[in-house]
Order: structure tokens, then sequence, then C-alpha cells
């Protein structure tokens, strides 16, 4: 799934260390990035300030408060994406904080994740919004692909279709499908 680049590292904090196991090994088996594990708030933090991650995926709390908190501390360039119940991800009124509802599959949750690097390696805001639309459209598709066994040309096909039919576009109608069914 790497695209050229070195692999990253990025952190994973879950106040339940199973959680945090079963997210690393996702990420490292597809060889996305290297993954840092922490349990606290203050371990991100702490690793955040030393060195660059442009990523933290974790939980919608750690053991020393909400990971929305968190989010305000983490440097500019460091995307989160938070993996919880819906009804936590409501909660978290934090602008930036990129979201996936619970129980995942391992398709969203990748593609997730590689949407994120590959938005901290653009270098300009228009190549940023045009990733974080195809970001979109991905985890739509893989969503597709994960509940109702489309191949990826199916799964952009039905897109391509739902858009048409409303009248928007693909990365928009990509977005009320996640909002609908994530």
């Amino acid at each position: 799934m790497g695209d050229g680049y070195r692999l990253e590292k990025i952190i994973v904090a879950f106040e339940k260390e199973n959680n945090a196991r079963f997210v690393r090994e996702l990420i490292e088996t597809a060889g996305l990035a290297a993954v840092q594990v922490c349990r606290t708030g203050m371990e991100v933090r702490r690793l955040a300030g030393r060195e660059s991650y442009p990523v933290v995926v974790c939980g919608y709390k750690l053991p020393d408060g909400a990971a929305e908190a968190l989010f305000e501390d983490l440097p500019p360039e460091t995307a989160m994406l938070m993996v919880a119940p819906r009804h936590q991800l409501e909660l978290c009124g934090a602008e930036g904080v990129f979201r996936l509802a619970t129980p995942i599959h391992r398709g969203e949750l990748l593609s997730a994740v590689e949407t994120l690097l590959r938005l901290n390696r653009s270098p300009h805001p228009a190549d940023r919004r045009e990733d974080a639309q195809r970001g979109v459209v991905q985890q739509a598709k893989a969503l597709l692909m994960a509940r109702y066994g489309m191949d990826e040309e199916e799964a952009h096909r039905f897109l391509q279709k739902r858009s048409m039919d409303r009248g928007c576009r693909l990365a928009e109608m990509a977005r009320l499908l996640l909002e609908k069914l994530g």
C-alpha cells in the first residue's frame, strides 16, 4: 500500500492494551507505518514533542484524559484519527479530528491511515484538499467493499451513480455514505 515513501512512524494510543495491539498489528502487517504504542496522553505528548509523528490513532479517551484535549496539544502537522463508538465520536467537538466509528473493518482503518499519511506528505493546500477528497472516496469504497462484498470497481461505480442521481460531487456522496453507514 505504500507509495514509494520511507516507512512513516505513527502513534497508536488506546486505554485498553488489546485495542492498541490490534490496531498496531493491522497497520504494521499492511506495511503502512511503524507503530509506537502509548497508553496515556502524557506519553503521546512526550513522543510528539521529541519527534515528528504525522498521525496519532487513538480511542475517545485515555487513562489521563480525553483524546480531544490531547489533540489540542499535538503539533499542527500531526493528524488525529479517533476510533470509537459513534455516540462517543459525536461528543468530540474538536475541528480537525478525523473519526472512524467502531466496529471497524480492516480496510476502513487502513484506508483512513493511508489517507492521513498521504495528506501529511502533500506540500500544497490544494493538493491536501484533493487528497482529502480522494481519501473520503477511498474510505467509502473500502466500506462498500467490506460490508457488501463489492470489488473496488463496483464500489466506485456505485458511488458515481449515486452522485449523478443526486447531482452532487463524488466526494460529497462518499462523505454522505460514510455518515450514513460508518
